[in-house]
């Protein structure tokens, strides 16, 4: 790709991203292309339909997921570095209205432009809940499947208007209902103040 469509489509993406942080994943395209200055033609030359636009921008952020998983194996503690991912997905899912919706769909359709990125996603999910399991710290009756659950409940809390409040709080309690009770009195004893000699 020649460099000033690569900049055309990364100023399309970057627009794209905004509109949908703003207006969630049904925005139209006609107003994406107004917010970037260019006609619906040159957008639809980049991206054909909505969903190979949606493609663009969320693999992106997945990708970023997976890698920041992949950082968190080795420079984290088992517990630390599932809960820290767990709520930068669960954020990133929030920020872009109405996206959990189509993760979850692209799961299950093989023939989703999204599903090899969400599978590989909730394999990275899997990965650090299984290292937390092996060091004991995470309770052993969920998977992969689970977790990417979970992080679609709490994304869709946080979509709620009237619950979105709440959803900082249900997010420490189910990280808390993952994590065993070893690693929660580990965490209670750093949040509670020593005691004087």
């Amino acid at each position: 790709m020649r460099a000033d469509a690569r900049k055309n489509r990364d100023h399309l993406l970057a627009v794209a991203g905004t509109a949908i942080t703003e207006q969630g994943v049904d925005v139209s395209l006609r107003d994406i292309a107004r917010r970037a200055d260019v006609g619906l033609a040159t957008l639809l030359r980049h991206f054909p339909t909505r969903e190979a636009l949606l493609d663009a921008l969320l693999r992106t952020s997945f990708d970023e997921l997976t890698a920041e998983a992949d950082a968190l194996e080795t420079s984290s503690s088992p517990d630390d570095a599932l809960v820290s991912w767990l709520r930068d997905c669960v954020a990133w899912t929030t920020e872009y209205r109405g996206a959990i919706v189509l993760m979850a769909a692209a799961i299950e359709d093989t023939e989703s432009a999204l599903h090899t990125s969400c599978v590989t996603l909730r394999a990275a999910g899997a990965r650090l809940l299984a290292r937390a399991q092996a060091a004991g710290t995470a309770r052993t009756d969920i998977d992969g499947a689970d977790l990417f659950a979970l992080v679609t409940a709490l994304a869709w809390l946080g979509d709620q208007r009237s619950l979105a409040p709440r959803a900082g709080h249900l997010f420490d309690v189910v990280a808390s209902a993952i994590l065993t009770s070893a690693a929660n009195s580990d965490a209670e004893g750093e949040r509670r103040p020593q005691a004087r000699s």
